[in-house]
């Protein structure tokens, strides 16, 4: 999540977010087989605590609020469940986070209007267009490649 507090600007993931990516991670991993995943299996995979699957049927939510953003679509029955809307290559970080999040620009806020308070604006809104740019370039099948190439080190490394 982005926030400010005075002139300290941090940026982190919000939990919302954290999750959102994991299940769609799982559901690119199985895009190709084109079958609807649970999720029960979508938790079940990610590690994703209980907590979220009970409590407010959160990660059910999240999964509505990406349904709605175009991201997944859901199927009724008994091989129910959700898959991806979209081609993997073409859902970028940005899209999920501006889906999640919304999509606005965090300023240092309470800055004196001098010099140097539109200074640190100035920098920030560089920081910010950066950011930006590097969302954008990351789609769920890079973030699929980049845990494939990981797990085949793990691999590499349990047969040594």
């Amino acid at each position: 999540m982005l926030y400010s507090q005075g002139i300290k600007t941090i940026v982190e993931l919000s939990c919302r977010t954290e999750y959102a990516l994991l299940a769609l991670l799982e559901l690119t991993r199985h895009y190709p087989q084109g079958e609807p995943l649970q999720i029960k299996q979508i938790a079940a995979q990610q590690n994703i605590p209980d907590r979220y699957l009970e409590q407010h049927r959160y990660l059910e939510q999240l999964l509505a609020i990406l349904r709605r953003g175009g991201f997944v679509q859901s199927q009724r029955g008994a091989k129910g469940g959700y898959l991806l809307a979209q081609d993997p290559w073409k859902i970028t970080l940005l899209d999920i986070i501006n889906c999640l999040e919304g999509d606005s620009r965090m300023k240092p806020e309470g800055l004196p209007q001098t010099v140097e308070g539109m200074v640190v604006e100035e920098v920030w809104g560089e920081i910010y267009d950066q950011m930006q740019k590097m969302l954008q370039s990351y789609t769920l099948q890079d973030l699929l490649d980049k845990r494939d190439a990981r797990q085949e080190k793990l691999d590499i490394m349990y047969y040594i």
